[in-house]
This record gives C-alpha cells, sequence and structure tokens, in this order.
C-alpha cells in the first residue's frame, strides 16, 4: 500500500522552499568590478563616511608616498591593500578612518628619467636652465600621478583621491623648507667635510636608505708598511724602546678590498688586545710577489691564512709583538718615493690604537684612509688625521694627483674603472705589494643607478643628531638620537614587535644625517653662508626669522622654484641683511626629509588632519626601517620632539612561488594589472589577506589558483545565505530565548567571532581574521550547520519555530559575515549586500559592525554542543563507508544505532534531535558497550556505530525514510510534510 502510494505521489518540487537567489555563482569581478568603482564614485561614498562620522574619535593611517615614477608592481599591491583593510576595518569598528594617499615628487627617481630622456634626445641636461629642468620633472610626475592613482583605485583603495597630498605641491614645498630651517634655528645644522655614500653614476651623496647591497667582485691586495722608527729612538711620550728589535725590512702588512684607498692612507691601526707575531717567509712559490726571508707582522689567527694567500710554502714564527713595541710606530706610507709620485707620499704613517680593529678576517691591521670610510673618519678624528681630497665627484682622481690624476674609480656606466688596477701595479713596482686577489662580496649599490657606491670625503650639510636642541621641546631628551630612542620605547608600538629591535639598533648606532644632495629636483636647503667665514665660525649660518619667514611666504605663492630665479637672495635678505655679504646654498634637501616631513603638512595643516600632528599607523616595508620610519622619527624628533607615529607596521617582500626574488630577467614578476585581468582585485585583496605579510609573501599562477578556490567556496556560503533569506521580514523574527539550542550554539560562535574579527582587525592581522571567518563558513556553516538545518528550511512550515529560527540566525549571520569581509572583499561584498538590500545609494560600506550581545556567550552551551559534534563526526564517517561500498545512496536511508560509553555525552545527544544532527531518517542511543563490528574512530574513542537501514518508505519531498510514509491524505509523504501541505 505504501509503495504504490509512493509510486503514484504527484511532484512535490514545487512545495519545497529552495533558496532563491539571484546572486550568480560565477563572480565575474575583472568585468563587474568597474561598475562598483563607478557607483562608489557616484556616490561620494568617502565623503558620506566622513559626514557620518562627523564627532567620533579620529582613524588616521598616514600613506608613506610611493614615488610618482612607473606602473604599479606587486609590492604596491600589498602595501595599499593592508593599508586599505586596516582604514576600512577601523572605519567599521565605529572611528572616522581619514586616509589620504600620497605622492614622493621629488628627488633622484624622477631626476633620473629625465636626464635618460635628455641623453636619448642627445641633449646636455647641464646646459638646461634649472627652472626649467624643474617643471620638467613635475611634469614627469603630474602623469605619473594620475596613472598611478587609476591604479589604485582599480585595486579598491578606498581614500581623498580626488585631494591628495604631493611632496611638490607649493604648501608642501613651504613647509619643509620651514621644517628644514627649524633644524636651522635650534642648533641641528652643520656643514662638514666627511666621508659619504656618493654615487659616481648619479653625482651625489645617497642616504643609508637608498643604499642596496648586493654582491660584487673587488680587487682584495695584501700590502706591507714597511717600519721607519730605529731602535732606541726617543717616542713622542718621551719613553725608549730598547726591547724593540725590528730586523732591517720588517714590515706591517695590511689588507683591502679597496685598493684605490690606498693613495689616502694616513694611519695604521692595531687592537692591544690581539696577539700579535713576527714571522718569517720561508719558501714562496715562482710567481709570487712574498719574499723569502722578509719579516713580516701578523695577527697570529691570521698569518696562516696571509701567507697562503702570499704564495709562502713555509715560514717561521720568530717570536711575540707586544702592545708596548707597537705603540707610536711609525711606518712609510707604501707609496712612498715610488717613481712619478713628485713627493705627494712622502709622509710618516702613524700606528695607532683602536677597538674597531679584529682578528675575523685580514690581517689583524687595518689601512685607514679617514676621507673613505665612516670609522676610518671616526677614528681620524680621534687622533686628529689629515683628510684628503683626492677624488672628485665623478668617481675619478683629481687631475693633479700624480701618477693616478683623472683615473676613475667608477665608471659613468657603473662599472669598475681602472684605478684599482693601477694602484695596485704601483704598489707592485714599489715592493709594497704582498699578495692579490679577488673576493666576491656584499658591497654597497645604488638602488636607483644599481651602480657601486664609494666613500667620499666632500663638504655636505648634516644634521646632528646628538647636538643639544635649542627648542625647549625637551620632554623627551634634548637631541634628535635620545627623543628617537624614547619615542621608540616608550611611545610606539611596533607591528611586529621584531621591528623595534631593527630600528632602535639602527637609530642607536647611527650617524648624523647627510641632508644635503647636488642634484637640481627638490626642496633647496634653504639657508645662506656668511662669505669668508668657516662653517666653524659662530656667524657662518644666517639664522633669522624674518629671512625664514621671507622665504616660507615666497614657496607659499611660487613653490621652490623661486629659489633659483634671478634676485631671490636679495628678495628675502634686502630687508634683514646686506645680501652682498652672504652666499645661498644651492644644494637640494635629501628626498627622505621630504617624505620624513609629511607629517606635518598632511596631519597637521589638513583640514582632514589631526591637530596633533601624530598619526595612529605608519606601514611600510621591512626596508622602510632604514627609510620612511626611520627619517620620518629623526625629522619629527628633530622637529615636534617625538615620534609622528602611533603605531608602526611592516610588511615583508613579495617573492614568487620558489621562493625567488622577483625581477623582470627571470621572468617571475606578478604584476597587479594582470592579475586583476585575470582574477579580478578581490582575489589579489584575499591573497594579501591569506599571507602572514609580516613575513615574505609567495605568489604566483598556482597561488593565486588556490586563493580563487578558497573564494569559491567563500563566494558560495554567501550565495546559501542570500538564497535561504529569499523574502525574510521582520515578522519572522525570533528571540534569542525562544530559538533552539542549535541556533543558540550559532549565536554563541558569532559572540566569540566578533571579539575574534575586531581584536584582529585592532592588531592589523588580517590573516587571523580571515582564517577565523573562513573556516566559520566551510567548517561551522557550511559543513555543519547549513547541512543540518537545510531540510528545515526548505521542508518546514513558513511558521515553524525551527524554520523561522534558523532564517532569524541566518539574518544575523549575514549582517555581521558580510560586514566583517567588507575590509577585506570590498568589491563581493558590495555585490552581496546589494544583491539583498537593493538601493540606489546605499553601500556595505556605509555600515558599522553591528553590535554583537555579549548575552550571546554561552560556554555551558558550547560544551554541550562540542560532545554533540565529536559524536557526529563518529557517525558521519561511519555512514560515509556505507556510502562508498554502495550499501546506500545517501544517508537518510540510515538509521544507526550508537553506542556511547561518557555519560554526560550520552546525556548531551539525548537531550537533542540527534538523528537531524547526523541527518539520518532515525537514530537509536545507548550505554550498552559497542559490539566488535561497530564503527569507531581512533581519536574519538568512547562512540561506537552499528550501521542499519532505516526502516518505512521515502517520502517524496523530504526524501526521509519513515515508517508513516503513505498513510496521511497527501500521498507518499511524512506526517511533517502532510502537515506542511494542508496548511497546517
Amino acid at each position: 500500500m505504501a509503495a504504490e502510494n509512493s509510486a503514484d505521489a504527484p511532484d512535490y518540487r514545487d512545495t519545497v522552499f529552495l533558496p532563491q537567489t539571484d546572486f550568480p555563482m560565477r563572480a565575474g569581478l575583472p568585468q563587474r568590478e568597474p561598475e562598483w568603482l563607478a557607483r562608489w564614485e557616484r556616490i561620494g561614498i568617502y565623503d558620506r563616511l566622513r559626514e557620518r562620522a562627523e564627532g567620533r574619535a579620529p582613524f588616521i593611517l598616514h600613506d608613506g608616498p610611493p614615488y610618482a615614477n612607473g606602473h604599479l608592481h606587486i609590492g604596491h599591491a600589498l602595501n595599499k591593500t593592508i593599508k586599505d583593510i586596516i582604514v576600512r576595518s577601523h572605519q567599521m569598528m565605529g572611528r572616522d578612518a581619514r586616509y589620504v594617499p600620497g605622492w614622493d615628487c621629488h628627488g633622484l627617481p624622477i631626476e633620473w628619467k629625465i636626464e635618460e630622456k635628455y641623453r636619448s634626445e642627445g641633449r646636455d641636461k647641464d646646459a638646461v636652465d634649472v627652472v626649467e629642468f624643474r617643471q620638467e620633472c613635475r611634469r614627469f610626475a603630474d602623469e605619473w600621478i594620475d596613472i598611478q592613482r587609476e591604479e589604485f583605485k582599480r585595486l579598491g583603495i578606498t581614500g581623498k583621491w580626488d585631494d591628495p597630498y604631493l611632496t611638490m605641491d607649493f604648501h608642501a614645498e613651504a613647509v619643509i623648507a620651514a621644517e628644514f630651517m627649524k633644524l636651522l634655528m635650534n642648533g641641528a645644522l652643520y656643514q662638514g667635510s666627511k666621508p659619504v655614500m656618493w654615487s659616481p653614476v648619479e653625482k651625489t651623496a645617497l642616504a643609508e636608505a637608498e643604499v642596496e647591497y648586493k654582491d660584487h667582485t673587488s680587487h682584495t691586495i695584501w700590502v706591507r708598511f714597511g717600519i721607519q722608527r730605529p731602535v732606541g729612538e726617543i717616542n713622542a711620550d718621551g719613553r725608549i724602546y730598547e726591547d724593540i728589535r725590528w730586523t732591517d725590512g720588517a714590515s706591517v702588512v695590511i689588507w683591502t678590498t679597496t685598493p684605490w684607498t690606498i693613495p689616502q692612507n694616513r694611519a695604521v691601526a692595531y687592537n692591544p688586545s690581539i696577539a700579535y707575531g713576527l714571522y718569517e717567509v720561508g719558501n714562496v712559490a715562482e710567481n709570487a710577489t712574498a719574499k723569502s726571508g722578509e719579516k713580516l707582522i701578523l695577527a697570529d689567527a691570521l698569518a696562516q691564512e696571509v701567507m697562503t694567500a702570499a704564495k709562502v710554502d713555509g715560514f717561521t714564527r720568530l717570536r711575540d709583538v707586544g702592545h708596548d713595541e707597537l705603540v707610536g710606530l711609525t711606518l712609510a706610507h707604501p707609496l712612498r718615493g715610488v717613481e712619478g709620485g713628485a713627493g705627494e707620499w712622502d709622509y710618516d704613517v702613524p700606528m695607532l690604537p683602536g677597538d674597531h680593529v679584529t682578528d675575523d678576517a685580514g690581517t689583524g691591521f687595518v689601512h685607514t684612509a679617514p676621507s673613505h670610510g665612516d670609522d676610518d673618519y671616526q677614528f681620524g678624528l680621534k687622533f686628529k688625521l689629515p683628510m684628503t681630497y683626492n677624488v672628485e665627484p665623478d668617481g675619478s682622481y683629481r687631475a693633479d694627483l700624480p701618477i693616478f690624476g683623472g683615473e676613475a674609480i667608477i665608471q659613468p656606466d657603473g662599472k669598475d674603472g681602472p684605478a684599482n688596477v693601477s694602484v695596485i701595479k704601483q704598489l707592485a713596482y714599489a715592493g709594497a705589494l704582498l699578495a692579490k686577489g679577488k673576493i666576491k662580496h656584499s658591497y654597497p649599490h645604488s638602488w636607483r643607478s644599481k651602480a657601486p657606491l664609494i666613500y667620499r670625503n666632500t663638504p655636505q650639510w648634516f644634521a646632528a643628531i646628538d647636538a643639544k636642541l635649542n627648542d625647549g621641546m625637551g620632554e623627551y631628551g634634548d637631541t634628535i638620537r635620545t627623543r628617537a630612542l624614547t619615542s621608540i620605547d616608550k611611545l610606539v608600538k611596533w607591528w611586529p614587535q621584531s621591528g623595534r629591535n631593527r630600528i632602535h639598533s639602527m637609530v642607536e648606532n647611527r650617524p648624523d644625517w647627510v641632508l644635503s644632495r647636488q642634484r637640481a629636483w627638490g626642496v633647496p636647503l634653504t639657508c645662506f653662508v656668511k662669505k669668508g667665514a668657516k662653517p666653524t665660525d659662530p656667524d657662518f649660518l644666517l639664522r633669522d626669522q624674518r629671512v625664514n619667514d621671507n622665504i616660507i611666504a615666497a614657496f607659499e605663492e611660487g613653490g621652490a622654484d623661486v629659489w633659483y630665479r634671478d634676485g631671490f637672495k636679495a628678495q628675502v635678505l634686502g630687508n634683514v641683511v646686506n645680501p652682498d655679504d652672504y652666499d645661498q646654498v644651492m644644494d637640494v634637501l635629501d628626498v627622505w626629509f621630504d617624505s620624513g616631513s609629511t607629517h606635518s603638512f598632511v596631519l597637521r595643516d589638513r583640514a582632514d588632519g589631526v591637530p596633533d600632528g601624530i598619526a595612529d599607523v605608519y606601514l611600510e616595508g621591512t626596508d622602510q626601517h632604514r627609510g620612511w620610519f626611520q627619517s620620518s622619527l629623526l625629522q619629527a624628533s628633530a622637529t615636534k620632539g617625538r615620534a609622528p607615529y602611533r603605531n608602526v607596521v611592516t610588511h615583508g617582500f613579495t617573492l614568487d612561488e620558489k621562493g625567488m626574488k622577483m625581477s623582470k630577467s627571470l621572468g617571475n614578476t606578478i604584476v597587479p594589472a594582470k592579475v586583476i585581468e585575470q582574477y579580478g582585485a578581490d582575489i589579489l585583496r584575499l591573497w594579501v589577506a591569506q599571507t602572514d605579510y609580516t613575513a615574505d609573501q609567495r605568489i604566483g599562477p598556482e597561488i593565486l589558483k588556490g586563493t580563487a578556490d578558497s573564494y569559491r567556496r567563500l563566494r558560495n556560503t554567501l550565495r546559501f545565505m542570500l538564497g535561504a533569506l529569499s523574502g525574510f521580514d521582520e515578522a519572522e523574527r525570533v528571540s534569542p530565548a525562544d530559538m533552539p539550542e542549535l541556533e543558540q550554539w550559532v549565536l554563541h560562535r558569532l559572540a566569540q567571532l566578533d571579539h575574534a574579527v575586531r581584536k584582529g582587525y585592532d592588531q592589523f592581522d588580517f590573516q587571523g581574521v580571515f582564517q577565523t571567518l573562513f573556516q566559520f563558513c566551510t567548517v561551522d556553516l557550511s559543513a555543519f550547520y547549513f547541512d543540518i538545518r537545510k531540510d528545515s528550511l526548505y521542508c518546514d512550515a513558513p511558521g515553524s519555530l525551527t524554520r523561522r529560527s534558523a532564517r532569524t540566525v541566518l539574518d544575523l549571520v549575514f549582517h555581521r559575515l558580510v560586514t566583517w569581509l567588507a575590509p577585506i572583499l570590498p568589491f563581493t561584498m558590495e555585490d552581496v549586500w546589494l544583491s539583498r538590500f537593493p538601493s540606489l545609494d546605499d553601500s556595505v560600506h556605509l555600515h558599522d559592525f553591528p553590535v554583537t550581545p555579549a548575552d550571546w556567550l554561552n560556554e555551558p552551551l558550547a560544551a554541550k554542543w562540542d560532545h554533540v559534534r565529536r559524536a557526529r563526526r563518529v557517525v558521519t564517517a561511519a555512514l560515509e563507508v556505507k556510502r562508498s561500498d554502495k550499501t546506500i545512496g545517501a544517508s537518510l536511508e540510515a538509521a544507526p544505532v550508537v553506542h556511547v560509553e561518557d555519560a554526560e555525552m550520552l546525556k548531551a545527544l539525548k537531550s537533542v534531535p540527534f538523528e537531524d544532527v547526523c541527518i539520518v531518517s532515525d537514530l537509536q542511543l545507548t550505554a550498552d558497550p559497542a559490539p566488535n563490528e561497530a564503527f569507531r574512530m581512533a581519536e574519538l574513542p568512547g562512540v561506537g556505530v552499528v550501521f542499519e537501514l532505516a526502516e518505512g518508505e521515502k517520502c517524496q519531498r523530504c526524501w526521509k525514510i519513515l515508517p508513516d510514509v503513505g498513510t496521511h491524505s497527501h500521498p507518499g509523504v511524512c506526517a511533517r510534510c502532510d502537515a506542511v501541505l494542508s496548511g497546517a
């Protein structure tokens, strides 16, 4: 009878409440995202957010300005997406999250492009009027700003795009000059002659942040310095070294990887804590420059290494050489008396003690050229060693230097010049060359020209970071360094914390800041020096606030170009001092001073800034601990007394799938525009959210495929919710207290998630936020809650408590999930939101994260449902075995017997409709021991499942197999479905 009714039953498909939604399964992001961008621009979403957020506490992420000189690379995409997620999430957590994008417009990156253009046109840059050249740089920057702005917007970055900040705006240039003049007035600025990192190709000094280290093969030489002091001679301190027993020809040996610096040698350093010995050379190879029988002084730890390099087959250690024997010795410069030297090197070279000397490599003695290295310079200051001026801006020796005049150290194309080889040859002619070789080592290069750099002594302008400042802002210290270090430790949070250690070490040990550049495109060093005065004279610099005010007013009106116009000096000095008494400084400021000053004209001066000029967040890559993070820290410490930020977030670099650095030559670059063209911006943003950005990340075709798969799974979850919520209205809503336990458990999970999501966003942990939400969507919702509640949603009567509760919970989940994910996936969440709430001027991004009641948390209920979920796993696994061997086709064909040893678990399972939870037609629970044939899982002991087939017929509407099917007024259905069909 029942079978006959089932077979003859009508088609009930139209009576089932299947999900209804127009939300497409395929996203079509590349085609549809531009539509949302246009929509956001039409409704003015950024400005509307500012209106809605009026009165809220401000939150400002200050944008580190990229250079306006090329298309965006994957690093740009990572950086700006992280920033956007931070801004959007803090806005939706109740702050007024303002974001003003900006561009760095001055400096070598742009100037270099114009010079390349001139070279291709056969034009001489030096023949072009400086103002004309600067205006061409400005036009170039303008063009790239427009291009990059559209590329950033295509990534879904929200911000004040119609009014960004530019370091070349007239007001910005005026403020940069004003900030520089604060250093002039507070005593930090000075002109010094000291070695700086110099680019012979670009003919300018470079800051540390503009230097990258790459492998380079250098000449390396071991050089003899002959001892000049006779035995028994009275030293300067009046002591007579009677115990010195130098044999004629004994030499001190140095080692260097920069042979070109030997003509500038002024001392040899040793360390009194190192053990030295006098060695006699034995047999030597046929082509060696070492001499059999000669005597050499070497560090004991390095003697064998030196002898091997010198091709010495055997040697003898004659005796110890103590500190008392080395102190005060005088050596001969190795080029002393060289033919053609014209007496240039006929001076004595002192032996001096230095803690910087080690016996890790070399000889235990250090060749010292104060004009060509910071350690050497500091050492030279200590012992008052003379400076040399032998190297020109183009990296060649001065023309009148004997023997080597005009020879290049680094050529214009960045390759090694002949200087190193020439010096080596002359040392060999002079009998001073003990050995030579080559070494591959990490060497400084310009990050723009990619050419090697040199240390070069040249007059430059510096900010003294240890000078006591006269500015009345001593709350955190009286010097730039102490203020910076105090800020690092007490005023700033570092994310990750390792960033603190990195920048603290750099600031603690860094030299004075080289502010000047010998270039044309930038903000000039707006100062004047008295003619004929020395840098050490108290009146060398003109310090007068009236002059400063004149300069600032002129820059506000005409920009920094006015500095280069005829008559400007007279214009700003004429009403204060005699212009003829002063020279105008024509160097330009280090571009890092520009970007380091942005807190002043962006955070402090703009209407959308903050009065104290302090940002909540600075965020850039790890290289910016020596770049923008540090220049901003030092600049603000000098001019406002503290760091301009409260939090510093650091991200790593982007590598290819194999962990290789990306380069065009390797063909492994990932171009953001190409990714967007293939997948859409949201996939690129999702990749950012899935990575641990605090370390180096990998990206490539396979990784993007995996990201797209995660996106599809997430999209399917959202699509199901939209369909299941079709037609939902407030009349259906059920209060949490009246809901079944399963719905209350979901609310508990929402309360947990609300805390985790807010904490994650607040701590910039987007990977944690996304993984938490993705696990919730795939595990808690799709694989558990949706799986269980599909039956009620599809088959229960619209007015049933379970169905209404499920739809209420889905509505609550929807509002939270869509807003929580909106900062990460702004395009998709806008699509989801408008699919449910179509509106001409609404947007998900105009809404905050919903407030989640704390009383939704229910730990006892969660503990109980933990029992339920663990037992369900065993049942599900047991049924999967039967499905695999074709015993059943669907879980509803089963009616398992579940044996449970744990009394608390058994009680929990009996208190819920466990058969519905397991999606079976019937189920028995028992405390009886499980028989041997029962299915068990090792990781979930105490639960055994015995498979049984469900008895009865299959309901033609809900597909459950029940004994009562076919016994009701509607053919082929169960009692529940019969009641629904009857309208009960």
